[in-house]
């Protein structure tokens, strides 16, 4: 069994001729929790719609545990969360997590809904409220308890602190640390550098479309010579 989750090796994405994603190669282990860092625009959502295959790459490789990310049975064992995160304004909360884990092929569970709402600080009332009446931090909770109950080998997160207040972000934390208890990846982008230092074995940090440096973020700090995480992500895309 391999030991990689994900592997990028050489990936190209072209927008119009200029390069969004340049040679960016990258593993990431079996069980590990990794952070992607850059500033806005540095090419972390195109690299993540490349590896689910909502655009093609122009060049490069792409695997997900060994297997071909164009491949549905790679994808299969994903459980992705997008940055502008919109579910259905009709649906109710239970109707979408119940659509949701229909695709995962997941069954729904009430008392594990209301557990999920619950430990996420979202009313279980919530369940009966069409996503109209949702604010933005409550379909962020909604998307990410979908993601939560589907008992996936993999979760792709972009920015899945996003709209939330610092009290769900403390108990987001905690279920994505009872995640990596039961051995499972987690792949996530985040502008919160302080988010990546609590949950992450290892970051990569992605400028102009390349990779500027992957390791821990002590070995980020080390190398760069500062102090803090912020300084050092700030000496590491310096030209």
């Amino acid at each position: 069994m391999s030991e990689i989750a994900l592997r990028f090796a050489q990936v190209e994405k072209r927008f119009g001729g200029a390069p969004v994603v340049s040679g960016f190669s990258l593993d990431v282990r079996r069980g590990e929790f990794f952070g992607l860092i850059g500033v806005n625009g540095a090419g972390k959502t195109t690299l993540i719609k490349c590896l689910l295959d909502f655009c093609d790459a122009d060049g490069g490789a792409i695997e997900i545990f060994s297997v071909p990310h164009t491949s549905t049975s790679a994808r299969a064992r994903i459980a992705y969360l997008p940055e502008r995160f919109n579910p259905p304004f009709y649906l109710t909360g239970r109707d979408f997590l119940q659509y949701m884990l229909g695709l995962h092929r997941a069954g729904y569970d009430e008392a594990e809904a209301v557990r999920a709402f619950v430990a996420l600080d979202l009313e279980p009332a919530a369940l009966d409220r069409p996503a109209r009446a949702y604010s933005k931090g409550m379909m962020q909770k909604l998307g990410l308890a979908a993601c939560l109950l589907s008992g996936k080998d993999l979760y792709v997160l972009d920015e899945p602190t996003g709209g939330l207040d610092p009290k769900a972000r403390a108990l987001l934390k905690r279920e994505l640390i009872a995640l990596r208890r039961s051995g499972r990846t987690l792949f996530f982008t985040s502008h919160t550098l302080a988010d990546v230092a609590d949950l992450c074995d290892r970051l990569a940090v992605m400028h102009a479309g390349r990779l500027r440096f992957a390791g821990t973020p002590s070995e980020l700090t080390i190398s760069t010579r500062t102090s803090s995480l912020e300084e050092a992500f700030l000496a590491c895309i310096a030209d």
